[in-house]
């Protein structure tokens, strides 16, 4: 719901409050504490590598719509704040060629 209602509002970029979790990981890392964090991965690679961001119509949606997501820590202090003075925090999702994981 909130990616469809994202595109129909013509928004720059959806922003996926996760709890606990400061971005996209190629693994669990409440589970793997050897997890990369991406800092900037695409569509593509989320669905071809079945991470599980966010449910895959979702996700097929905002790249349809070339809309990009920002997932971060929601209970990171500031962190809000930060994305709307445009800090770089978690991990940016776009149609854009994807970085190799950076451990943080």
């Amino acid at each position: 719901t909130a990616a469809l209602s994202e595109v129909e509002m013509g928004a720059d970029v959806l922003l996926m409050a996760k709890n606990n979790v400061d971005g996209i990981y190629d693994d669990d890392p409440l589970k793997n504490t050897e997890a990369k964090k991406f800092d900037r991965i695409d569509f593509m690679e989320i669905l071809n590598r079945r991470l599980e961001v966010m449910d895959s119509t979702a996700l097929s949606l905002c790249m349809e719509n070339n809309l990009p997501i920002r997932v971060f820590d929601v209970f990171q202090p500031g962190s809000i704040r930060r994305i709307l003075e445009g800090d770089e925090i978690g991990t940016l999702v776009s149609g854009a060629p994807s970085a190799a994981p950076v451990n943080n």
